[in-house]
């Protein structure tokens, strides 16, 4: 009775570092992360239900990895969710490479091969961030 329950919170927590995994390295495209996209930032933390230790312990992580390391780490753990999961995950990329208004040709390139990495559809992904976006107007 305990595997079930056990197993979910493992993959929501794959989910939440394979997402938090591609946020970084998504916002560090350009080099610089802004103001708004540190606020949107939050926001997938708070939506996704991420607790500051996970957040804070991540955030520890990345000073002793490479941007190769957290990449593979991130399809890794995407991977291991379910189609739904990693769905959600590129809406909240797509919506991430919007919050600063201008969205680079490096960001595209690193959507695009992530989304082959973890064979999700990049036109599953903007219906699904429209819808998203229009059920929040």
């Amino acid at each position: 009775m305990n595997a079930a329950p056990q197993n979910e919170s493992n993959q929501n927590k794959d989910f939440q570092l394979g997402l938090l995994n591609f946020v970084h390295l998504l916002v560090m495209v350009d080099g610089v992360i802004d103001q708004r996209e540190t606020k949107a930032i939050l926001a997938i933390k708070e939506e996704e239900n991420i607790s500051d230790q996970v957040f804070n312990d991540f955030n520890k992580s990345l000073l002793s990895k490479t941007e190769r390391q957290i990449y593979v780490d991130a399809v890794d753990r995407l991977n291991r969710c379910t189609e739904e999961e990693k769905l959600c995950a590129f809406v909240h990329l797509h919506r991430l490479s919007e919050a600063d208004e201008n969205i680079d040709v490096k960001e595209v390139r690193f959507m695009l091969y992530s989304l082959k990495a973890t064979k999700i559809d990049i036109e599953d992904v903007v219906l699904s961030a429209r819808m998203s976006k229009a059920a929040r107007v």
